[in-house]
C-alpha cells in the first residue's frame, strides 16, 4: 500500500495513504519556508505535538475549513474546544487509538508545551504512526532520550527527527537518536526556519550514512517521499 510523506518545512509533515491526509504540526502562517499557504492544504486528521505557536500553527483555521479531527493531548484538545473546534480526540503519552487509516500512539518528548496565550498545554509528545503497512515515527520537538530504543523495537521504516539544535536535538544527538532507533530511513527536520537553527543537512546525511546503515532522505520544503 502506497504511503507518501511530504515535508512542508519546520516540523510540518503530511502523510497520505489511500486518500487519507494526516497533517502534523501545521505551521504555515508566519513560516518563512512554507511552500504553500494554510488554505491550500488538505487534512482529514491534524496532529498537534505541543502548544508552541510554530507547531500548533494554523490548526484552528485548517480544522474549521476541512472538518478535520484534531488529535493531541487532553489539555490542548480542551483549549481547541474553547476556540470552537468540536472534532477532537484527546490522548496522553503512551496512549494510542485505531482508525480506518491505521493507528497512532503518543510517545514522550522532552520539550515545553505552553499555548500561545500562555495557558497550560500539557505534555509535549511525538507520534508513532502505523499506516499502509509502514511504521513512521515523528519525534516532533525533543531532546535525545534513551527510550528511543523501545520505539525502535517497533521496526521503524521512517524516523522524522529534528536536527536544528538550540530548541531540540542538534546534529550530534540526532545521530545518536538514529543509532538508538535503527530506522530504515530518516528525514531530518526543524532546521533553517530561523537563523538560530541553521544547519547543514548534507553534512549530517554524510555522518549518519557513514556511521549507521540508515538511509538519510533530504527533502526541500514541499517535496515528497514515497515509502
Amino acid at each position: 500500500m502506497s504511503v507518501t510523506v511530504t515535508w512542508y518545512s519546520h516540523a510540518c509533515i503530511l502523510i497520505e495513504s489511500e486518500g487519507t491526509h494526516l497533517l502534523v504540526d501545521p505551521f504555515f502562517t508566519g513560516n518563512p519556508l512554507a511552500p504553500v499557504d494554510a488554505d491550500k492544504v488538505s487534512a482529514d486528521v491534524i496532529f498537534v505535538s505541543h502548544g508552541h505557536g510554530d507547531h500548533l500553527g494554523d490548526t484552528v483555521a485548517i480544522a474549521k475549513r476541512t472538518g478535520a479531527t484534531v488529535i493531541s493531548n487532553f489539555e490542548i484538545c480542551n483549549w481547541l474546544a474553547a476556540q470552537g473546534l468540536t472534532k477532537l480526540h484527546p490522548h496522553h503519552i503512551g496512549g494510542g487509538s485505531n482508525h480506518p487509516w491505521g493507528r497512532v500512539k503518543l510517545t514522550i518528548a522532552h520539550h515545553g508545551s505552553a499555548l500561545p496565550d500562555g495557558s497550560y498545554g500539557g505534555n509535549p509528545c511525538g507520534f508513532l504512526f502505523s499506516i499502509g503497512g509502514s511504521k513512521i515515527y515523528h519525534a516532533c520537538d525533543t531532546g535525545l532520550f534513551y527510550d528511543m530504543v523501545l520505539i525502535g523495537e517497533e521496526g521503524i521504516d521512517l524516523a522524522i527527527l529534528p536536527i536544528g539544535d538550540n530548541f531540540t536535538m542538534g546534529p550530534d544527538d540526532a545521530l545518536r537518536a538514529v543509532k538508538l532507533l535503527k530506522p530504515s530511513k530518516v528525514l531530518p527536520i526543524h532546521y533553517d526556519t530561523f537563523d538560530i537553527i541553521q544547519q547543514d543537512p548534507a553534512a549530517w546525511k554524510e555522518r549518519v550514512e557513514k556511521e549507521t546503515s540508515t538511509h538519510v532522505v533530504l527533502l526541500k520544503p514541499g517535496e515528497t517521499l514515497i515509502l
